[in-house]
């Protein structure tokens, strides 16, 4: 934790009922409200999704532009999409909030992150998804994995069997993050997810892709599909979960 910095403190879960901003997604919220006789009676009934970022040293020159991208997105989730963020720096994983859908709290806590040295802590996120009840989808932002390889083969399988999809957008801006694509890939494909590149120079990808996701985690690829032509990142989305795109 950087001096003076406080730790974050936990989002509230949103009150039952409460609105958030008009954009695309309250377009076709009737659309998107999940059906909760699929779930398991033991879980949340709203669909869950961690929002995962690597706030190391290696990211500081693409920082400022992931904080205008995350707050463009957030603007725009589906109402019926409860968001955690977690965020990992210093070597040890200092956020996960609770869950929640209020667009303000979101954007206001990845505005204050402040990127610290050490070692990625991707798995801790993982785990943490694994703790967590209704988790649909993970989303991972980072350029590099510095864990072991065996250990987060194991837990994205345990991922997979719980139809936990995980999506790294992968930042290769830096030609030196590209050693680690494969690891990557291989997370990403054992839990049904993909790992989609991205370079710091082109923001307006990195948010198309984002608000594809948010719109998986809500309905799938069917979803995706049928939202197509709203969504800006959506073809792109599908050619890389059927494995057309590298």
């Amino acid at each position: 934790m950087v001096e003076g910095k406080p730790n974050f403190i936990l989002v509230p879960d949103a009150k039952p009922g409460r609105k958030i901003g008009a954009g695309l997604f309250d377009r076709i919220r009737s659309l998107t409200a999940p059906a909760p006789a699929l779930l398991d009676t033991t879980h949340p009934a709203r669909p869950r999704l961690v929002f995962g970022f690597d706030a190391t040293a290696s990211r500081e020159p693409a920082w400022a532009m992931a904080r205008r991208v995350t707050d463009a997105l957030v603007k725009t989730l589906p109402g019926e999409l409860d968001v955690a963020l977690a965020v990992h720096g210093g070597s040890r994983l200092h956020t996960f909030t609770e869950f929640t859908n209020d667009g303000r709290t979101l954007r206001d806590l990845a505005a204050s992150i402040d990127c610290e040295a050490g070692h990625t802590k991707l798995l801790a996120i993982l785990s943490g998804a694994l703790a967590r009840p209704g988790v649909r989808v993970v989303t991972y932002i980072g350029d590099v994995y510095e864990e072991s390889p065996s250990k987060g083969r194991k837990i994205a399988d345990e991922l997979g069997r719980r139809g936990i999809k995980l999506f790294i957008f992968h930042d290769v801006s830096d030609w030196n993050a590209r050693r680690d694509a494969e690891i990557f890939l291989d997370l990403a494909r054992r839990t049904g997810g993909c790992v989609l590149p991205f370079d710091a120079s082109a923001p307006g990808r990195l948010r198309d892709l984002l608000a594809a996701v948010a719109v998986y985690a809500v309905g799938g690829a069917e979803l995706v599909h049928e939202k197509r032509e709203q969504l800006p990142g959506a073809v792109a989305l599908l050619g890389y979960l059927s494995g057309g795109q590298r």
